[in-house]
């Protein structure tokens, strides 16, 4: 269990490898999109604790820019390891950690440029998801949308980003997992020594600050009071980008959380993502 915390603590100390245009954050929702006819591979590890057990999730996600604001991306899971309860939350803006095939849309409807370098943009997401398991904690999985929107200020130097999104899950004879409401702000600084232009490595830092409020799971048509509740997380993350390769990770600890009923709380959370982008001629 202490594995996952130490691995995700040096990739936040010490960085990899990665490249590409425009790339967001760890956890947090961002505005950045592929350009053209441009096409990122991701590989991500996600884990977190939750009172004495721990999850393991790995899930590749492909990308396609379509244009320069607007781009798919869909994306397959491989549960490691489970708690065996309904989900909850969805560990990152752009992938969750949940049992489901996800496609998710992304349209940069903002650009207004403020000076050399620098830009606020805003980006609008929706997605779908299907699930691969046909039920969770005796509790019957389906389908569910999602919906969210993040803006922001980025520059050769300052990032700063705030995000906030819905996910809607439906329900299946009498069976639902929670809803799930999120926000996330984001804080990036890129030291001057390390404002490199392509294709010399380029090294972010960032502060991530995670909420969402869970809704109550229902089993059978009833509400499970023991579901639900709210959680706020904050932690360091990093980001390297290197020609075509990009390597980035992170780690969150709670600073606020309520659960109802008799549920543990969660200790961390962690991701390790790497990415490789591509264009086919």
């Amino acid at each position: 269990m202490v594995r996952p915390v130490i691995a995700a603590a040096l990739f936040v100390v010490s960085g990899a490898t990665l490249g590409a245009s425009g790339h967001g954050p760890v956890f947090g929702g961002a505005t950045p999109t592929l350009g053209r006819g441009g096409w990122q591979f991701d590989q991500a590890w996600m884990g977190r604790s939750i009172g004495d057990g721990s999850e393991h999730t790995l899930r590749s996600m492909i990308s396609f820019g379509i244009t320069e604001r607007l781009q798919i991306s869909t994306s397959v899971p491989i549960p490691l390891a489970t708690t065996g309860q309904p989900p909850s939350g969805r560990m990152t803006a752009s992938m969750s950690d949940a049992p489901s095939v996800e496609a998710i849309g992304a349209w940069r409807f903002h650009v207004k440029p403020v000076g050399h370098g620098a830009r606020f943009e805003s980006t609008v997401f929706a997605g779908a998801s299907v699930p691969t398991e046909g039920q969770r904690g005796s509790v019957r999985s389906s389908p569910a949308t999602s919906l969210a929107i993040a803006s922001g200020y980025a520059s050769r130097v300052h990032y700063f980003w705030a995000g906030t999104g819905y996910e809607r899950r439906f329900a299946r004879d009498g069976d639902r997992w929670g809803d799930v409401g999120y926000y996330s702000l984001v804080y990036g600084y890129r030291p001057p020594f390390l404002q490199l232009d392509y294709p010399r490595p380029d090294l972010r830092f960032f502060v991530e600050a995670q909420g969402e409020h869970n809704g109550h799971v229902t089993a059978g048509g009833a509400r499970d009071p023991n579901s639900g509740g709210r959680l706020l997380m904050i932690g360091p993350t990093t980001l390297l980008l290197y020609k075509q390769y990009g390597l980035e990770g992170g780690i969150l600890f709670p600073v606020y959380q309520r659960t109802n009923g008799v549920q543990p709380h969660e200790r961390y959370r962690a991701v390790v993502n790497a990415s490789y982008f591509f264009w086919l001629r």
